[in-house]
């Protein structure tokens, strides 16, 4: 049996070959370990293909290990007050035996139809006192929602997260998101605990770390090694793209090959999307900037004799969709990989 493949560029799937994102991972569970939690909801934003959903499911399976911790998994579309009390209840036994013998849920399919009890007037009332339940028995919970975006029931969730904080409860939450999709909830009135909650950015992933990982997995030369992480620009889908074909063709050697494959790969797994959702007058700057891997801003007017006023906007939709970094002052850099031959594709 040949042995597997140890990249994947399925969206959602942990591979077996990964580079875990130590220092990010390690803060957060650390915090919330913490004796006194100065912190309780975290953000982990990004483009698509940069680890974020890895990330969150190496939080949630190292808290589950935990007897302390209830961990639940949420997801983004549905009404999460309910998921969670549901959840809950199906899943935690003193959950389970304190709902049936002192809440009566069964108006919202949760529980059995205990006649004696009066029903709960709203699974907000419900979720408080499971909560004090929660905070007797000395467990805490942790909610994690991946690929989280503005709903009506997201946006009621987090005023109700807001007021079981103040009271005080072990409850917390772990968010991963696009950049645009996790600012449309920051920006949303009433939700300012959102808004000042700590937010982590996938940065790129090392090289050095990167190349060593491919010396070892696809036994290349420290060269090869190195000019193939050197390629990926840290970026994590890129990283296992490069690793999978490089595996899959038993190269030594990076080949024209390869390089289409993963061409491909970024082409339909995140270009696509990506330059969909741009403007015309996001299109029409980026055919300029991908002609160099960096330049001033100065330049860029230059080329495209435009002014400040002109590219601000665009500016700031490149930067949110991931396409550009612009931290350094007055300077443009491409973050992604092979997009100037993506762009021009496109020409």
């Amino acid at each position: 049996m040949p042995e597997r493949n140890p990249y994947a560029i399925s969206f959602g799937r942990i591979p077996t070959q990964y580079i875990r994102r130590s220092m990010l991972i390690d803060e957060i569970v650390d915090t919330l370990n913490s004796d006194i939690v100065e912190e309780q909801a975290f953000k982990i934003t990004g483009i698509r293909g940069t680890g974020k959903t890895v990330t969150l499911t190496t939080i949630e399976k190292e808290l589950r290990d935990d007897k302390d911790w209830i961990v639940v998994d949420i997801k983004p579309g549905g009404d999460i007050t309910n998921d969670l009390v549901a959840n809950l209840y199906t899943n935690v036994p003193f959950v389970t035996s304190f709902v049936d013998t002192h809440l009566n849920l069964s108006a919202f399919g949760i529980g059995i139809s205990a006649s004696k009890i009066s029903p709960a007037a709203s699974l907000d009332v419900a979720l408080d006192k499971l909560m004090e339940e929660v905070a007797r028995r000395k467990k805490k919970v942790l909610i994690v929602i991946d690929e989280v975006r503005k709903t009506p029931h997201l946006v009621e969730f987090i005023q109700e997260f807001q007021i079981l904080i103040r009271k005080e409860y072990p409850i917390y939450l772990v968010v991963a998101g696009l950049y645009e999709d996790i600012e449309s909830i920051e920006n949303t009135d009433g939700l300012t605990f959102f808004l000042r909650a700590t937010r982590y950015e996938m940065t790129p992933l090392n090289i050095g770390i990167i190349k060593e990982d491919y010396k070892e997995t696809l036994g290349l030369s420290d060269e090869v090694a190195y000019d193939l992480a050197v390629m990926t620009k840290g970026y994590a889908f890129a990283y296992q793209a490069f690793g999978k074909f490089m595996w899959e063709a038993k190269a030594k050697k990076i080949t024209g090959v390869v390089v289409a494959q993963v061409d491909e790969a970024l082409a339909v797994k995140v270009y696509d999307k990506i330059w969909s959702e741009l403007t015309q007058r996001d299109k029409w700057f980026l055919r300029f900037i991908v002609t160099k891997d960096s330049m001033s801003a100065t330049e860029l007017l230059e080329l495209t004799k435009k002014n400040h006023n002109e590219w601000s906007e665009p500016r700031k939709h490149l930067m949110d969709k991931g396409i550009i970094d612009g931290s350094i002052r007055g300077m443009i850099s491409l973050k992604l990989p092979r997009l100037k031959e993506y762009v021009e594709s496109k020409a």
